[in-house]
Parts: C-alpha cells; sequence; structure tokens
C-alpha cells in the first residue's frame, strides 16, 4: 500500500521523524554515499517521472512522481529529481555507545545550528572521527538542513544524540579517553596528540557547560589574532582542531 505524499512531507517535522523512525535524503550523489555505507537502511527510492536514474540496479522500492509531487515533499528548496526513505536507526537516540566506539570522538554540546552541526559531521567523517556524540540540546541530526550540511557523511561516523550525553563521556572515560575541551579560557599551546581522546566543542553564545569542563583532562583555546577577529564560528573551529588533533605538529 502506497503512503500518502503528506506522510513524507510531514518528515519534516522532528516529531514524526521520531515516531516513523525515517528521514528524506535527497539527491542521487548523497543516496550513493549511504547505499556503499548502510544499504539496509534505505527503504524506498521516489523518482521523478521522465528522469534517468537506472534506480532498479539496488533492489530498492521504486516509486515514480509527478514533478510538483517531487517538490512538495522534498526537503529541498530545489529537488535533484529523487528522493530516499531512510531508516533512522534505534541506536542514535539512545546512550548506549558501540562495542568498538574507537579512539577518536566528537562531542557536541548545545549546538542548536543545523548547518553547523551537519557540517561538524561532514568534517568528522573527512578526519577519520569514529562518532560523534551530541546533546539533546543539539540540532536532529535528521533535521532537513543537518542532513543537507553532511552531504551523505550521515552513516560515516557512528552518532548518539541524547540526554545522558555526560554519561557517556564518562564511560569512555573509564575506558582510557582523555577529554579536550575548546574553550576560550584554555592554554593556547597545548598537543592535542592523544592515543584515545574526545574532543568537545560548545555552543557559539555559551559556551561548554560547568558539568562537562569540570570531566575535562585538557582545556584549550585556538590561538588568533583577535583583534581582528571576535571568534570564530563553531564549524570552522571544529575543523582546526579536528585536524590539528590527527596531525603530529
Amino acid at each position: 500500500m502506497e503512503r500518502p505524499l503528506r506522510w513524507y512531507k510531514s518528515l519534516a517535522d522532528s516529531s514524526v521523524r521520531r515516531d516513523e523512525q525515517c528521514f528524506l535524503l535527497d539527491g542521487r550523489k548523497n543516496l550513493d554515499i549511504v547505499i556503499a555505507q548502510r544499504p539496509e537502511l534505505v527503504l524506498e527510492l521516489l523518482v521523478q517521472k521522465g528522469v534517468d536514474t537506472d534506480c532498479e540496479k539496488y533492489g530498492i522500492p521504486v516509486r515514480t512522481l509527478e514533478r510538483h509531487q517531487i517538490e512538495s515533499i522534498s526537503p529541498q528548496k530545489t529537488p535533484q529529481g529523487i528522493l530516499a526513505l531512510i531508516r533512522i536507526p534505534k541506536e542514535i537516540y539512545s546512550s548506549q555507545l558501540p562495542q568498538n566506539a574507537g579512539n577518536r570522538i566528537l562531542l557536541l554540546e548545545h549546538i542548536q545550528d543545523p548547518g553547523n552541526v551537519g557540517t561538524l559531521i561532514r568534517t568528522a567523517a573527512a578526519f577519520d572521527i569514529a562518532g560523534v556524540i551530541l546533546s539533546d540540546q543539539c540540532a536532529d541530526p535528521f533535521s532537513p538542513k543537518v542532513v543537507q550540511s553532511t552531504a551523505g557523511a550521515l552513516f560515516s561516523v557512528w552518532i548518539r544524540r541524547t540526554s545522558l550525553y555526560l554519561d557517556c563521556i564518562a564511560t569512555l572515560r573509564e575506558k582510557g579517553c582523555k577529554v579536550f575541551t575548546a574553550d576560550v579560557h584554555g592554554s593556547g599551546s597545548v598537543n592535542l596528540q592523544c592515543d584515545k581522546q574526545i574532543l568537545a566543542l560548545g555552543s557559539e553564545g555559551r559556551g561548554l557547560t560547568e558539568s562537562l569542563l569540570g570531566m575535562t583532562d585538557v582545556r584549550f583555546r585556538i590561538p588568533m589574532n583577535s583583534q581582528k577577529a571576535e571568534s570564530l564560528n563553531v564549524a570552522v573551529s571544529g575543523g582546526i582542531v579536528m585536524y590539528a588533533a590527527g596531525h603530529a605538529p
């Protein structure tokens, strides 16, 4: 039985996504990346009539729609002619960490801008970060703008978004991880090289909470010319930090 188009459109709402455990992905390039990583999560393809996509090769159910129908349900203003219905893994919204969490993890605390969250997830994938932990006050990783900003890299790292993020940090510290927090009051001459590390970034407006700072092993700041620029965008800061942590000086 075909789902009504209004059901796909409703996935733009975070509460509906959580209830239905699905989100929409727009674009062939992004789809190819997800299929290469987690093909079992792709439930259905919605293809614009007349667009040659060769989607049958995936072995995934294909539904053909008119252009105006694609436009009415796509999370993007300018749809690319192919949408994918993706299942959201249940563990994403839990505090249960992967059995092998990896040695380099990114923690995002209360970063609400979806563009920044998506860019940070994409950057984490590019710099071989194993996983990203988000506080429950961060932007939903499956909101349309976050998904767009990840450019298909959403499943290149493991993700957890939970109110119990500090418990996750405590568990990882017990396993030997050191917490490095980016803080304006930290040292500007810190070696970020470490075998097992958690790199923590906070919101641009409020910074990191005292609770997280109390769990910190190393507080650092990014050296910069504050007379020319007061601060850096958190996504830019994250890119600098992840590069520095993964490359010997």
